[in-house]
């Protein structure tokens, strides 16, 4: 199955977009890796973005398996990102 161009890239720039989700989900896992209290916002934000990026580019280099697995990758960093709004605001 394969997913529209939405964005109209090309395969080169698709492959540029993708690599550098891939740099933001490796940078953090190497922050909490090397962080003894990393920031939440920057820790989920940034995989976030690596999420979004890999998404952008699989709608040209379409991987189901990989578009799924970026879904729930957004997914859990959303959330983390929710857990620590709420943690600022003081609720549990």
């Amino acid at each position: 199955m394969s997913l529209p161009n939405i964005f109209g890239l090309a395969p080169d720039t698709a492959n540029y977009i993708g690599f550098a989700g891939m740099a933001c989900i490796i940078f953090a896992y190497g922050y909490i890796t090397g962080t003894k209290q990393p920031n939440p916002y920057i820790q989920h934000g940034v995989n976030l973005l690596g999420a979004a990026l890999l998404t952008i580019s699989l709608t040209v280099h379409t991987n189901m398996a990989s578009l799924v697995l970026e879904g729930f990758w957004a997914a859990i960093a959303i959330w983390g990102l929710a857990k620590a709004a709420l943690a600022r605001k003081g609720t549990p």
